[in-house]
């Protein structure tokens, strides 16, 4: 599973998810690109089983990139113990997705392959997602 080689502060707030994606809105390597809709936490349990669906489904023909990484900590104390003594032991690793953020991207197979790919990915996520294609720049001003 993805989580960081190291860390500063294993404790970290929650947060709040509010806006849309500033950074890491674009597909910037592959052809397609999964985009999610509305805001989350994605562990690295699920962006795990995303792209080995991706990958199972593509038939290990395209590359498949991974955009999001799983840099926050989210602790939970054990089972039957009481309220006080600090704040728990990490438990697992979430990345933060806001609306307009690509998450995933496939290069190097046809559209109709890779829509189906995402779809299987996109089932494995907690949040809605769309499919999205990369914007063709025209180049020196022809139409």
């Amino acid at each position: 599973m993805l989580m960081p080689k190291r860390v500063k502060r294993r404790r970290v707030h929650r947060g709040r998810m509010k806006g849309v994606a500033t950074k890491g809105n674009t597909i910037t390597y592959g052809s397609y690109g999964l985009v999610a809709q509305e805001c989350g936490w994605i562990t690295s349990n699920q962006i795990e089983a995303a792209r080995i669906a991706m990958t199972r489904s593509i038939k290990r023909g395209g590359k498949v990139y991974i955009k999001i990484f799983p840099h926050k900590s989210v602790t939970k104390k054990p089972a039957e113990v009481r309220m006080g003594s600090g704040k728990g032991a990490p438990e697992y690793w979430v990345a933060v997705v806001k609306p307009g953020r690509v998450m995933f991207e496939i290069e190097g197979v046809s559209e109709d392959k890779a829509r189906e790919a995402m779809r299987l990915a996109s089932h494995k996520l907690p949040v809605k997602c769309k499919f999205a294609v990369k914007a063709q720049e025209v180049k020196g001003g022809e139409a």
